[in-house]
């Protein structure tokens, strides 16, 4: 039984914050990051075209040794980086790890990464988060679901068990009236999650029931033809 989950990492010495720390924009989105050297790592990143951070910006910054614009994917620019690692953020990239896949490229903000993996276990995700917790790196879990039928078949439109509670609230409190009755500050409380949480898993929800939709009646418009 594999297990996703969606969680938030907060360190000092994550790479990649100080992007969103020192330049314009809020946050990035970092596709993989390559093993370069013990110290050093290579990051493809993807930064709003409109913001319009350019290679001197990026190596302005300590710890990017290098920088280097690869070309453009839709509305974002996409950086080839070779960052200087911490050494404990080094140790855990170089360390091992337990069996897990990305899902979505992590999202960096001033706040640190979030992430959406999968863990063959429950004890998998555990002996990740300790590795993490070990070196410093704090780890916030925002959901954790199986893949068992019962949970496939309990929550529609493929959105996850966190997703569904955030929105079916959202939808309770009268955040989708306008004007607005409630604010994410406030649905985050209620939730126990912090602000940023909450809005990345409305979006994300938002935009699982957008997809969902939108295949459904291209299927339909497809069978009417």
């Amino acid at each position: 039984m594999t297990i996703t989950t969606e969680f938030s990492l907060s360190s000092p010495s994550l790479p990649l914050v100080s992007i969103t720390e020192r330049l314009p924009p809020d946050q990035i989105e970092c596709v993989h990051g390559l093993c370069f050297e013990q110290d050093a790592r290579m990051f493809i990143v993807k930064i709003d075209s409109e913001v319009n951070v350019s290679e001197a910006d990026l190596e302005s910054l300590d710890e990017v040794q290098e920088a280097t614009t690869i070309g453009y994917a839709g509305e974002q620019t996409v950086h080839n980086l070779t960052i200087d690692l911490d050494d404990a953020i080094s140790d855990v990239f170089s360390g091992g790890s337990s069996v897990a896949a990305k899902l979505e490229p992590t999202v960096v903000t001033p706040d640190g990464w979030y992430e959406r993996k999968v863990y063959k276990d429950r004890d998998a995700f555990m002996e990740s988060r300790t590795r993490c917790e070990n070196h410093g790196i704090s780890l916030d879990l925002i959901s954790m679901t199986s893949t068992s039928a019962a949970s496939d078949d309990s929550i529609p439109f493929g959105l996850t068990e966190r997703q569904y509670e955030a929105l079916t609230l959202a939808l309770s409190r009268g955040y989708y009236e306008s004007p607005r009755q409630t604010s994410t500050e406030e649905l985050a409380t209620e939730l126990g999650i912090s602000q940023p949480s909450l809005s990345r898993l409305l979006r994300r929800g938002e935009r699982q029931l957008l997809s969902s939709a939108l295949q459904t009646q291209e299927h339909l418009n497809t069978v009417s033809n």
